[in-house]
């Protein structure tokens, strides 16, 4: 495949496709530790417990239904980073644990087509305990193909008819970066979109995100001898958008209904979808599209077409669950292509009253705006709204310095909602950063409380013994703990790191 001069190709069938393939198996976990790829919108714990609530309300539903001696398979497509997975599953056994009745076991299977994310996903201390309870497994699993899971914890081949329970699909930003068609609606005529694209001055050490980057993309439109004939696997939705679209673009998530279409083959007992994306799941959000404008991340995204889903599975008996109010960043939608839909209450009501009423897409508009006025934020504020992140430690990273300010003048009941929070979120913290800079926070918040023991630990898993203020602090802590052996060391570390530093040879004389 050559980029260097134009070609044209189906729009499902460009190398923009083979190049994001390309990029994700290229840069592995590394996409996300450098935060190329924009992944805290679906994955941190407010989203993930929005879903536990989801899942654990289906749970409920199927021990009503008497269905509790199958295990619920719950997959994640595409899993990336493996922190929702993460923050899903703590949720989801803390719901357990309280329920009080016998639900359906439940396992999750994080799949992924880049083997290095699964090769991280095995190594995660934080995923390890899960992993020996028999409630997570891996799987590579490639979307545009596959027709099985294969288990690499149990060894167990997941196929068609397998599953007794209905299977659980996770599917975040998804739709919007596998292969798509488009199509362009005129006088009720349906066309098919192709796309020139080439790379001005192409440079053949170009990795693959820098050759999306500077590719140019043009599309012409051509009549397709498949649509003419009515043969297309999904004729009816085709039929539908050229009678209600009028010079329209829209985008087809043809790899995405396929991929649907195999994982329900797997259970005899159909499926129930939960997905978030920049997605329009109304048919009107369609209406006058102009061509699509690639969104280059590291890889790259489009809008997911959820209209097209949901209608297909409509009409297959199917109900769909999406927010009455419009979204501004994050559209979660669940599909129930599941026999007996009324039984599926606690399932609806789960959805109701954790997207509904108030859900994910509602708590990153809030953080949008609070994130221009962290400055004005006291104490309770903050950790109001820490609480109702899930303690998530982005917020707390982006509050920590302004904690530090506030705790000079605050309250011991405002120090003892800090530690509160602070225990709440490490307990809960998925680490992924190449600097601890989460830990070493914490370190210092409780360095300033004059919480010695509890500061200690932290900076210990900050590992940062290179900076003489942060060794010194570390002497100080054991000073104060009564650890003289700890606090001679690490005075002395911290004069071999700053010799003339006044503070630590005043402790050492001390010590002396």
């Amino acid at each position: 495949m050559s980029l260097s001069e134009p070609q044209s190709y189906r729009f499902s069938e460009a190398p923009i496709w083979d190049l994001q393939r390309a990029y994700y198996e290229e840069q592995g976990i590394t996409a996300w530790q450098r935060d190329e790829v924009p992944s805290y919108i679906t994955s941190n714990p407010m989203l993930a417990a929005s879903y536990a609530e989801v899942i654990f309300g289906f749970l409920q539903d199927r021990a009503r239904l008497a269905a509790t001696s199958e295990p619920v398979t719950i997959v994640e497509l595409g899993a990336g980073s493996g922190r929702l997975a993460f923050h899903v599953l703590k949720e989801l056994s803390h719901l357990s644990g309280l329920a009080g009745f016998q639900l359906p076991p439940y396992r999750y299977v994080m799949s992924d087509l880049a083997e290095g994310n699964i090769a991280y996903w095995q190594q995660h201390p934080s995923l390890m305990s899960y992993v020996e309870q028999g409630n997570l497994d891996f799987a590579k699993f490639d979307a545009a193909v596959d027709t099985e899971l294969h288990l690499l914890v149990s060894g167990e081949c997941v196929a068609r008819g397998s599953l007794r329970q209905p299977l659980l699909i996770i599917a975040n930003y998804l739709f919007d970066s596998i292969p798509q068609e488009l199509i362009y609606i005129e006088n009720n005529q349906v066309y098919e979109c192709w796309i020139n694209c080439y790379i001005p001055k192409l440079d053949k050490d170009w990795n693959a995100s820098e050759q999306l980057k500077n590719l140019v993309a043009e599309y012409e439109y051509r009549k397709s001898a498949e649509f003419e004939a009515g043969s297309y696997a999904y004729q009816s939705l085709i039929e539908l958008y050229a009678r209600e679209l009028e010079d329209s673009h829209v985008l087809f998530p043809i790899v995405g209904l396929n991929c649907l279409e195999r994982l329900s083959q797997l259970s005899t007992e159909g499926f129930l979808l939960l997905t978030a994306d920049k997605g329009e799941h109304q048919l009107a959000s369609w209406a006058y599209n102009e061509p699509p404008e690639l969104i280059h991340h590291g890889s790259f995204s489009l809008t997911a077409n959820y209209h097209a889903i949901t209608a297909y599975y409509e009409q297959k008996g199917a109900e769909s669950l999406f927010t009455a109010h419009p979204y501004h960043h994050l559209n979660v939608g669940c599909v129930l292509h599941l026999a007996d839909l009324p039984s599926y209450g606690l399932t609806r009501l789960a959805y109701r009253r954790y997207i509904e009423r108030f859900g994910p897409d509602d708590f990153i508009t809030i953080k949008e705006w609070l994130d221009d006025h962290l400055d004005h934020l006291d104490i309770p504020q903050i950790l109001a709204y820490w609480r109702l992140s899930g303690y998530d430690s982005q917020f707390f990273l982006q509050n920590a310095s302004r904690l530090a300010d506030l705790i000079v003048t605050s309250e011991e009941a405002d120090c003892a909602g800090i530690s509160q929070g602070i225990a709440a979120m490490w307990s809960g913290y998925y680490a992924m950063e190449i600097s601890n800079k989460v830990a070493l926070a914490c370190a210092s918040l409780y360095y300033r409380m004059e919480m010695f023991s509890e500061a200690l630990p932290f900076y210990l898993a900050a590992q940062d013994m290179q900076d003489a203020a942060i060794v010194y602090e570390m002497a100080i802590c054991c000073y104060e703990i009564g650890d003289m052996a700890g606090t001679k060391a690490y005075t002395q570390q911290t004069l071999a790191l700053h010799p003339h530093h006044e503070e630590a040879l005043s402790l050492l004389g001390l010590l002396e």
